[in-house]
C-alpha cells in the first residue's frame, strides 16, 4: 500500500491524469538527477515522487 494514500492525493487534482503526469514527471527529474550525479537509488523514483508531491501538499 503506498504511503500517502492515492485518494487523498487525488482530492488535490481534477482527475487522475494530472495526478499521475505530474508524478511521472517528477520521477523522471529524480531519475535523471541520480543519473547525472551518479547515484544509486534504493527506493523507486515513482515512491520517492509521491513521497515527495504529498509532503508539497501538506499530506505528510
Amino acid at each position: 500500500m503506498l504511503n500517502p494514500a492515492i485518494g487523498k492525493l487525488i482530492e488535490n487534482y481534477e482527475n487522475r491524469y494530472g495526478l499521475v503526469t505530474e508524478i511521472a514527471n517528477c520521477a523522471r527529474e529524480i531519475s535523471s538527477e541520480a543519473e547525472k550525479n551518479e547515484e544509486i537509488i534504493i527506493e523507486k523514483p515513482v515512491s520517492i515522487a509521491i513521497n515527495k508531491i504529498a509532503s508539497e501538499k501538506g499530506l505528510i
